[in-house]
C-alpha cells in the first residue's frame, strides 16, 4: 500500500479514473449490443436510431482515451456498414 502522501493521492486519482472509464466502456458495449440486436431483428429504423446514439458514445470514448482512434473508427465503420446493409438496394 502507498505510504507517501503523493502516492496516496495518486492511488485515489487512479481509482476515480478507473471507475469513470469502466462506466464509459460498459455504456459503449451496451449501446453496441442494442444496435446488433436491432440488426439481427431486421429493424431498420430501430438500428438507425440506436446507431445515432452509439456513434457519439464511441467518439466520447475515443476523446477520453479509453478507445484507440483506429478501434473507434473500426467500430463505427462496421456498425454503419451493417445498418446500411439492412436497407433495400436502390
Amino acid at each position: 500500500m502507498a505510504t507517501h502522501q503523493s502516492a496516496i493521492k495518486r492511488a485515489k486519482q487512479n481509482e476515480i479514473r478507473r471507475t469513470r472509464n469502466l462506466h464509459i466502456e460498459t455504456t459503449i458495449k451496451t449501446s453496441v449490443k442494442k444496435v446488433r440486436e436491432a440488426i439481427d431483428e431486421k429493424d431498420i429504423e430501430g438500428a438507425r436510431k440506436a446507431l445515432s446514439k452509439t456513434i457519439p458514445l464511441i467518439q466520447k470514448g475515443r476523446s477520453k482515451g479509453i478507445l484507440h482512434k483506429n478501434t473507434s473508427a473500426r467500430k463505427i465503420s462496421r456498425l454503419t456498414h451493417a445498418v446500411n446493409a439492412l436497407s433495400p438496394k436502390q
